[in-house]
C-alpha cells in the first residue's frame, strides 16, 4: 500500500462559478472524491490536507515557500506528495520545489483548466494521474514533476503554453517523463533534481526581469537595481539578444558585480552568446545564459542563489543549470 499526502492550494480545479466569477470552493476530500471515480486507485492510501485555497494569480512568494515547507514535512512522512495547484503561476511553484526537494519521494503538482462544475471537468482526470505517477514505482527518484492531459512533465523547463486549452503545458525542448492514461502508468525518462533552496527559507532577494522589445532602452535595468535588484533577468530577444542599451546597462551591472541571467521572450530554445556588440559581449563578461528556462524560473533560480552564503551566485547558477541538463557543460 503507497501512502501519499494530497495537498490542496486552491486553483481552478476546486472553484465553483458564482456571479461574480468562479471562487475555490472545493477542499481536498472533496477533490480526491472526483478522482477516485475516473480510475480504480485501489492499492493507495491518499491522505488529504488542505492548505491555502486561493486563485494561484493571488498567491505571492511567501505562499510558495510555504508550500516548500508543507511538501517537505509531507515527503518525510509520506511515499510521494501530490499538489492541487492553480494554473498561473503552478510552472514557479513547481520550479521552486524543484530548487528545494531532494529526496526520492516523487512530488507531482497538477491542477485544471475547468472548474469543479464544469459539466466537464478536466480536473478529476489530472488529479488521478498525478495519484497514480506518485504511488507508481518507476515515479521514485524523478524529482518534482507537473501531471497534465495524461503527460507527465519535468518541472525544469515547464510552462503554461495556452491559456485555456486542456493541454495547457508543456516543457520546450524536453520530453515527458512519463504518461499515465487508460493504457497505465507508462516511464520514458527521469527528471534531474538538484536541491538549491536552503530548509526554512521563509523569502527571496529582489530580482527582477527585464523584457526586451523594440528600442528598449536601460531605464528598466538602471531602475531595478535603484529599487533594490539583486540582480536582474534579461527576457532577450531570439538567442539571448539585447537592445545596445540594455547591453550596456547590462555591462555595467556585471562590472559592479551584479549577477545578469540571460533568457529569451520567444517560448522555446535554449540561448546562448552569439552576437557583437549583445549577447557575445555580455558571455564574454560574465552573464550566465539559462539554457531553456523561462524568464519567471531563471528569476526564482538566481533569487535562490542570491539567498544562499555563496558570494558568487552567478557561478552557483551555472553549476545548477549544468547539474540538470539546462545547458551543455
Amino acid at each position: 500500500m503507497q501512502h501519499l499526502v494530497l495537498l490542496g492550494t486552491g486553483g481552478t480545479i476546486a472553484t465553483r462559478g458564482t456571479a461574480l466569477g468562479r471562487r475555490v470552493a472545493a477542499n481536498a476530500t472533496e477533490l480526491l472524491g472526483a478522482a477516485e471515480a475516473v480510475w480504480d486507485l485501489t492499492g493507495i492510501d491518499v491522505e488529504p490536507r488542505d492548505l491555502t485555497g486561493i486563485t494561484s494569480f493571488a498567491a505571492g512568494v511567501s505562499d510558495v515557500l510555504a508550500l516548500v515547507a508543507a511538501v517537505r514535512q509531507a515527503a518525510a512522512e509520506a511515499d510521494g506528495v501530490v499538489i492541487t495547484h492553480g494554473t498561473d503561476t503552478l510552472e514557479e511553484a513547481a520550479f521552486l520545489l524543484a530548487l528545494a526537494h531532494a529526496g526520492p519521494q516523487p512530488v507531482v503538482l497538477t491542477g485544471a483548466q475547468r472548474p469543479f462544475d464544469d459539466p466537464a471537468p478536466d480536473g478529476p482526470r489530472n488529479l488521478a494521474a498525478a495519484l497514480r505517477w506518485a504511488a507508481a514505482p518507476d515515479a521514485v527518484g524523478t524529482g518534482v514533476t507537473v501531471a497534465f492531459a495524461d503527460e507527465i512533465l519535468p518541472a525544469i523547463g515547464v510552462r503554461k503554453s495556452h491559456t485555456l486549452a486542456l493541454r495547457a503545458f508543456s516543457a520546450p525542448g524536453r520530453s515527458p517523463v512519463g504518461r499515465v492514461d487508460e493504457a497505465g502508468v507508462r516511464a520514458i525518462g527521469t527528471s534531474p533534481h538538484a536541491p538549491l533552496l536552503a530548509p526554512g527559507t521563509t523569502e527571496l532577494p529582489r530580482v527582477d526581469v527585464i523584457p526586451q522589445y523594440l528600442g528598449a532602452d536601460a531605464s528598466a535595468v538602471d531602475n531595478a537595481v535603484a529599487q533594490g535588484a539583486r540582480g536582474v533577468v534579461i527576457a532577450a530577444f531570439g538567442s539571448g539578444n539585447t537592445t545596445p542599451a540594455t547591453t550596456e546597462a547590462c555591462l555595467r551591472l556585471l562590472e559592479d558585480g551584479i549577477p545578469v541571467l540571460i533568457t529569451s521572450r520567444t517560448g522555446e530554445g535554449a540561448v546562448t552568446g552569439l552576437y557583437a556588440g549583445g549577447s557575445a559581449d555580455l558571455a564574454a563578461a560574465g552573464a550566465v545564459f539559462a539554457g531553456d528556462l523561462s524568464p519567471w524560473q531563471a528569476r526564482l533560480l538566481l533569487a535562490a542563489a542570491l539567498s544562499t552564503e555563496d558570494t558568487d551566485a552567478a557561478r552557483l547558477c551555472l553549476g545548477w543549470l549544468r547539474d540538470v541538463g539546462a545547458v551543455g557543460r
